[in-house]
């Protein structure tokens, strides 16, 4: 069954950057994602049924995210391309694990949180929702702390946060994306996205305002985000959990774990 579900997932890591508009170029065993025009900086991960990687394959790929100007950046399962993170960390590069987890079919549906909701790409939140995670993820972890709604307030006047909006906008209203938030007295205090591909979607982004942690608002977004993947046709919902104390929380939502996500990247300097 788990093998079934990482075939599953081997074929949605492939077909997500496509339909968000980035073309694929082959290295050999590798993939490399280019964006065309404007969008997300993609990243390089194994080709499908492709053999494993060497080294040598890893600095091909990295030349041209460098000739082209876009992140170093790997993604990939460990448990799908065993042999990939040691190719990677020969060439210098640093590797994140993440738990990689899938809901559960048998699971009951998730309780609706009385804060949260779901955003379109006219909800004049919507700025302000894609803006949370950015401030969440500044300061990881389940922790309280000391970001709330006065840093959001000044985030929102950073130009960056309307480029955001208009992408999320863009995706919304073809499709590419779900979103929902927890809200309260007008301020959005967590928020997050699913991405859907024929049926299988993975929920990302889930990010809450490091003071308002510790609130169940995450898991209240988290189940709004499961709600409407099912509801648009959604076998498989799947996610990869910042860490595992993370991973405890979204194992009370459902979610088992079935294999470890890993990211690649240049150490920080």
């Amino acid at each position: 069954m788990t093998k079934t579900i990482l075939a599953d997932l081997e074929q949605y890591y492939d077909a997500v950057p496509r339909k968000g508009g980035a073309r694929g170029e082959d290295f050999g065993p590798l993939t490399l994602f280019v964006q065309e025009g404007q969008g997300w900086a993609y990243y390089a991960r194994p080709a499908l049924g492709g053999s494993d990687a060497t080294p040598a394959d890893v600095e091909r790929v990295r030349a041209r995210q460098r000739d082209l100007g876009v992140p170093e950046a790997f993604e990939w399962v460990a448990e799908t391309s065993p042999s990939l993170r040691a190719a990677v960390e020969a060439t210098g590069l640093h590797v994140h694990a993440h738990p990689l987890m899938v809901l559960d079919e048998t699971a009951a549906p998730p309780a609706p949180h009385p804060e949260v909701r779901t955003l379109d790409a006219d909800d004049p939140l919507l700025t302000a929702a894609v803006t949370v995670p950015a401030l969440a993820f500044a300061d990881r972890g389940t922790a309280v702390g000391e970001a709330g709604p006065a840093a959001l307030t000044a985030a929102l006047l950073d130009p960056s946060a309307g480029d955001r909006r208009d992408r999320v906008a863009a995706m919304l209203a073809d499709g590419r994306t779900g979103m929902a938030a927890a809200v309260r007295d007008g301020v959005v205090l967590c928020s997050g996205q699913y991405n859907p591909v024929g049926d299988v979607a993975e929920v990302v982004a889930v990010g809450t305002l490091p003071a308002a942690r510790r609130q169940g608002l995450a898991l209240g977004v988290t189940a709004a985000l499961v709600t409407a993947a099912r509801t648009g046709g959604a076998r498989t919902v799947f996610l990869s959990a910042g860490d595992e104390d993370v991973a405890r929380i979204y194992g009370r939502a459902g979610f088992r774990r079935v294999g470890t996500a890993l990211i690649a990247e240049p150490p920080a300097a």
